[in-house]
């Protein structure tokens, strides 16, 4: 049995936002101000439970939380989810925005609308949301506040007086916005995302997992039709796998046990799984009888991969057991075995972007204590064979032989970049280097521009942000998006040092750039490998044709220093000795790379 009642008295939200525009400050006001947390137990970030997100004052993980607040006598539930803003975790973010009616859509007043802050409006819109604009950090002596005004203004096509002005540090303007929630976001309805030839049976949708070692798998949910109970037997229509309820409850923001979660609610179900694979982001969680799933499940798919080898051989089980325990809090990861000749074994990891892949080696090294060579990230590219076969790889290393290739195709993005009007001829002289394609130019105010472009994504997952954030004083920002595959030419970069191949610096590249990429990668790499006691050469090569070389000078030890005096034959003697002795250490022996220069060379 629905109550009506209850469901008119609650309401479902999100903040979305570029990123660090003040999403978990905000939510910190709310939870004050509801008094949700009590003022004893209250930090800075408290939604962000991560050490990593604390530091880097980002939002990783979406985070639930359910308040409740006293408006006109009227005893409200809101339920709010604080969204990570990173482009990196759209499809998360995609998946939030159907669980609830409203979104304040919060912008910076020191920068303005940026890029994601556009790409998670859109996503907002394409769901059917109340919008309800709010610009944060007003009380910044550098705050351009009218400015802002006008681009959220044009932006949405509303007058200026609609837009709430906040400081989420000071709480000013804050408790107005979340009554201006209560009173423009809809109450939860049972038609949203439903199927028409739907019934009155239980369906929920999956917006997030954690797990516990006693619960399992714990599904993040918000209920569209029906109501959960414990005990409940329900299915998952993704994976097909069947279980009983083991408990329910909602978030406050920590895991609070209720005996129902009714329709409209927002709140979690402890599946018992130990396999978190089995519990995918934008499922539909239903009672066995049902066979009409809701909309828009997508299977999130890695767009980056790099191979992760231990340092140490015998870690390998250590990095297995490792990744397994990261895949349980973060259904994202993907990952496969994977050997190398000269590394040993090691595991090929899918990400989301390059941020996932910082993330994820930082908890490695941090929480596992792990030592790791990480290769150089690439794309997955599609490699069409002359005899009509298409093979995918995803590492440079497993490129077929190039006399048996008819082309490379590679994955292409579209892209928007956000600039002010004055870093637009430098902005696309920085898009014609990453060989993309114009598409067009628009204007969100006389100042500040949109530049819509199709790219290849292997030319700005590594340091294209910050090429763009430098040249335009880091005013300019982006979001992209997949849009398929094209064809390129391309060709397969070796280095080797020693002599010796090093396959995690090997990377697949546009042919024309080639020659300077082997000249930068040596380069650098002459910079951050540490001197031995002979020289080490470094060569770049395509299909066994050296393109760049450089020398790093052996180390110069003194072995006639002790000597004071006597013929000079005795110190020829102990010099040509030296000499022989490095000759044969170069035959002989191998350069050690340490792992801090596969992390440098990750930086670019």
């Amino acid at each position: 049995m629905v109550d009506f009642m209850a469901m008119q008295e609650t309401r479902n939200f999100v903040i979305i936002a570029h990123i660090d525009h003040g999403k978990s400050t905000l939510a910190d006001r709310f939870l004050e101000i509801t008094h949700t947390i009590e003022k004893r137990k209250m930090q800075e970030q408290f939604l962000d439970t991560m050490e990593l997100e604390r530091e880097r004052g980002i939002t990783i993980k979406l985070q639930p939380v359910r308040m409740s607040y006293k408006y006109d006598d009227i005893d409200y539930t809101l339920n709010l989810i604080d969204t990570p803003g990173h482009v990196d975790f759209s499809y998360e973010v995609s998946r939030s925005l159907a669980a609830v009616e409203g979104a304040i859509l919060l912008v910076d007043a020191t920068q303005g609308v940026q890029a994601q802050t556009l790409a998670n409006l859109y996503l907002a819109e394409k769901q059917g949301l109340v919008i309800i604009p709010a610009i944060n950090k007003i009380d910044l002596p550098n705050a351009r506040v009218e400015e802002t005004q006008e681009e959220i203004s044009n932006l949405l096509l509303i007058e200026k007086d609609q837009i709430f002005k906040i400081s989420g540090k000071t709480g000013e303007g804050v408790e107005a916005l979340l009554q201006e929630v209560i009173r423009r976001v809809p109450p939860p309805s049972s038609n949203k995302l439903l199927r028409k030839d739907a019934g009155n049976e239980l369906r929920a949708l999956i917006f997030d997992s954690s797990f516990d070692a006693y619960k399992g798998v714990i599904a993040y949910a918000r209920v569209f039709e029906g109501s959960i109970r414990q005990g409940a037997k329900l299915k998952l229509f993704a994976s097909g796998a069947t279980f009983d309820v083991l408990e329910t409850g909602y978030f406050s923001p920590q895991l609070r046990k209720s005996d129902i979660l009714s329709e409209g609610n927002i709140g979690y179900i402890a599946t018992g799984f130990k396999d978190v694979g089995l519990v995918r982001v934008g499922d539909t969680i239903a009672t066995t009888d049902v066979t009409m799933p809701l909309g828009g499940y997508l299977e999130p798919r890695p767009v980056v991969f790099a191979s992760f080898y231990p340092e140490n051989s015998d870690d390998y089980d250590t990095l297995r057991d490792a990744l397994g325990k990261l895949k349980l809090t973060d259904a994202s990861l993907v990952y496969e075995p994977e050997s190398s000749p000269g590394l040993g074994r090691g595991f090929r990891l899918g990400f989301l972007g390059m941020l996932h892949i910082e993330i994820i080696s930082e908890r490695l090294r941090r929480e596992f204590k792990l030592s790791l060579i990480v290769s150089t990230p690439s794309v997955e590219y599609h490699v069409v064979m002359k005899n009509g076969e298409t093979v995918n790889i995803r590492s440079a290393a497993f490129l077929p032989d190039p006399s048996a290739i008819e082309h490379i195709e590679e994955p292409i993005v579209q892209m928007e970049l956000l600039t002010p009007s004055t870093y637009l001829g430098s902005l696309m002289q920085l898009m014609a280097d990453a060989r993309s394609e114009y598409v067009q130019t628009d204007y969100l105010t006389k100042d500040v521009a949109i530049l819509k472009y199709r790219a290849p994504l292997a030319e700005i997952i590594t340091d294209f942000y910050d090429q763009l954030k430098s040249i335009s004083s880091g005013y300019a920002s982006m979001s992209y998006e997949p849009a398929g595959y094209r064809a390129g030419d391309l060709a397969r970069l070796d280095i080797m040092v020693a002599g010796d191949m090093v396959e995690p610096f090997s990377k697949i590249v546009p042919r024309e750039k080639a020659f300077y990429l082997g000249r930068k990668t040596v380069e650098k790499l002459k910079g951050i490998i540490p001197a031995q006691l002979f020289t080490v050469s470094l060569q770049a090569a395509i299909g066994g044709k050296i393109i760049a070389r450089e020398d790093i000078k052996a180390m110069r030890k003194d072995v006639t220093g002790y000597l004071y005096g006597g013929d000079i034959t005795r110190k020829k003697k102990l010099l040509e000795k030296q000499k022989r002795g490095k000759a044969k250490m170069k035959e002989q022996g191998r350069v050690n790379i340490p792992q801090e220069v596969f992390l440098e060379m990750l930086k670019k």
